[in-house]
C-alpha cells in the first residue's frame, strides 16, 4: 500500500481560506455511486485537481490531501475505487479493515474512467464549465493518471506518483505529464518508470520525470521529515504544472 494508516499530506507552499471540505456521493454515468472528498477554496477557481487514491481507495490521507489542495487555492475531488463491487464506506472514507485487497482486481480501467468523468463534471458544476482539471494519483492512482494522459478524457494534464507502467499501458501521452519517482521504491524500479516515461514521450507531449535519490515509496508524508526538501520540490513542480494550464 502507499501510505500508513495516519499518514497526512504535506503542507503546500501556499495557504488561503477553504469554503467547503467534506464528502460526497458522486453518480458516473453508468449508475453507480462513488464516494467522494471535496474541497473548495473561497478564492475564484482556474484550475481543478482529480485525486486517484492509492489500492485502498478514499483512505482519510486523500480526504486531507483534497483539503491541501483548496489551501493552496485548487478545488479537489478525491475519488474511491469500489462503487462497483463494494458498499458506500460508512463513515464516507474507507477504514483499516476495508478488504481492499478483494475489490483492486475487480477495478477496470473503463470502470476509473468513467468515475473520473464524474469527478470532472462536478468540478465544473461548482466552479465553472471551462474549468481546466488535472488528475493526481498515487500508486495504483498514478498508474492510472499516467495511463490517462494518453486517453480521450478532456484533462489538462497527468501527474502520477510512484506508479507502475504495466497498469499505465502503452498509449503515449498527448497532455503535459509529471512523474513523482521515489528513487528507493521498493515496488517499480526507477529504471521501469524512466523507461515507461521515454513511450510517453513518443506522443509529443512535455513529460516531466522528477526523481528523488533515495527516497521510499510514499515519501509524500508529512511525517517523513527527512524528505520534506523532497515533498516542498514536489509541490513545486506541481502546483507550476497546474499553474500553466490554469484559465487566466
Amino acid at each position: 500500500m502507499c501510505h500508513d494508516t495516519d499518514s497526512r499530506p504535506p503542507a503546500p507552499p501556499r495557504s488561503g481560506a477553504v469554503a467547503e471540505r467534506g464528502t460526497l456521493t458522486l453518480t458516473s454515468a453508468d449508475g453507480t455511486d462513488v464516494a467522494a472528498a471535496w474541497a473548495l477554496p473561497e478564492a475564484p477557481a482556474g484550475v481543478g485537481v482529480v485525486v486517484l487514491p492509492d489500492v485502498r481507495g478514499l483512505h482519510p490521507y486523500y480526504v486531507a490531501l483534497s483539503e491541501r489542495f483548496a489551501q493552496a487555492g485548487i478545488p479537489a475531488v478525491a475519488l474511491d475505487w469500489f462503487g462497483r463491487t463494494a458498499e458506500l464506506p460508512a463513515g464516507g472514507a474507507r477504514d483499516r479493515d476495508f478488504d481492499w485487497r478483494a475489490h483492486v482486481p475487480q477495478v477496470t480501467p473503463a470502470g476509473v474512467d468513467t468515475d473520473v468523468a464524474a469527478a470532472i463534471g462536478h468540478l465544473r458544476g461548482r466552479t465553472r464549465p471551462d474549468l481546466p482539471v488535472v488528475t493526481v494519483g498515487f500508486c495504483f492512482g498514478g498508474s492510472h493518471s499516467w495511463r490517462l494522459a494518453g486517453g480521450g478524457l478532456d484533462l489538462a494534464a497527468c501527474v502520477g506518483f510512484y506508479g507502475k507502467p504495466e497498469v499505465a499501458g502503452d498509449a503515449p501521452a498527448v497532455r503535459p505529464t509529471l512523474m513523482v519517482i521515489a528513487g528507493a521504491d521498493a515496488a517499480t524500479p526507477v529504471a521501469e518508470q524512466l523507461a515507461l516515461a521515454e513511450r510517453l514521450r513518443a506522443g509529443g507531449a512535455e513529460v516531466e520525470t522528477a526523481v528523488y535519490d533515495g527516497a521510499p515509496h510514499s515519501f509524500f508524508d508529512r511525517a517523513y521529515g527527512d524528505w520534506a526538501a523532497a515533498c516542498a520540490d514536489v509541490w513545486r513542480r506541481l502546483l507550476a504544472l497546474t499553474d500553466r494550464v490554469a484559465l487566466r
